[in-house]
């Protein structure tokens, strides 16, 4: 039976790899972007360099890392580390486009925005939150495990909310995010935003 273990570094690549498997609206994202990293990059590795304490996997029977959940507390502070320190060092990595067109130059363009102010819910529900399982680990309860875990952390430091985006073109997770009692907030063109409060 997989079980939900702390995040440990040796999961890093883990991280990246599930990120990838998961991240075309949670079908496979290999071969979109030339640098599969870009996804890791992004919306994973920076949580758990940022909040290790923040992020929990699940592992297999045969001990692989098969899904996992990261999160920060302060988005604002998070986006303000994002921009002042994990990005910068992407640099060369990720050129930035004069003129982002393809999806790619515009998911760069994306790591280049971030910093604090930027996300409109961030006020109201402070902390934020990203989850990915493989197709292997659906359906036996381990993502409710799994914010069940960061929504016992979060309330105990005295967090208020939390906010979700995601793509919308995957109604799976939209299903599942509302009957965990999230509601949708506004979100720009394109997005879908769920929200969550601890405390009033």
């Amino acid at each position: 039976m997989p079980r939900i273990r702390p995040y440990r570094p040796s999961d890093r690549a883990a991280m990246y790899e599930i990120c990838l498997k998961t991240a075309d609206a949670g079908k496979d994202a290999t071969g979109i972007f030339s640098d599969g990293e870009l996804w890791g990059d992004l919306f994973a590795v920076p949580y758990v360099e940022r909040h290790p304490d923040l992020a929990w996997v699940v592992e297999s029977d045969d001990q692989r890392v098969i899904g996992y959940i990261v999160a920060t507390d302060d988005t604002d502070a998070f986006q303000t580390w994002f921009r002042d320190e994990w990005w910068p060092a992407l640099a060369a990595k990720y050129p930035r486009a004069a003129e982002p067109s393809t999806r790619e130059e515009k998911m760069i363009e994306y790591g280049y925005r971030q910093g604090p102010g930027t996300n409109a819910n961030a006020a109201e529900y402070p902390a934020h939150l990203h989850i990915d399982l493989l197709p292997e680990t659906q359906g036996q309860g381990l993502g409710r495990r799994l914010i069940e875990t960061l929504f016992a952390e979060l309330t105990r430091r005295g967090v208020r909310a939390l906010h979700l985006g995601m793509d919308p073109a995957n109604t799976g997770a939209a299903a599942f995010y509302e009957r965990l009692g999230m509601t949708p907030l506004p979100a720009e063109p394109g997005g879908q935003v769920y929200g969550v409060r601890f405390t009033q």
